[in-house]
């Protein structure tokens, strides 16, 4: 959706939701939740993100679903 000279795309995954504590260490590098993760993906999209002058916010409600928008310059 372009909205205001921003594109803005949306990710929504129906799972089980991120806790409330983790909302502010999702981009962190090396941060997971997983045993066998390296906690570099998110933090990795976050840098590629702002480096083209984007944003990326995370809305998440635990046992329903999170959301993931990403926000970029378009022109």
């Amino acid at each position: 959706m372009v909205k205001a000279g921003n594109l803005e795309i949306n990710f929504i995954d129906t799972g089980c939701g991120i806790p409330e504590e983790n909302l502010s260490k999702l981009f962190d590098p090396f941060f997971s939740t997983k045993e066998n993760g390296t906690g570099l993906g998110l933090s990795i999209a976050y840098g590629i993100i702002k480096a083209h002058k984007g944003d990326i916010k995370v809305k998440s409600e635990e046992g329903k679903e999170t959301t993931f928008t990403i926000i970029l310059p378009y022109e």
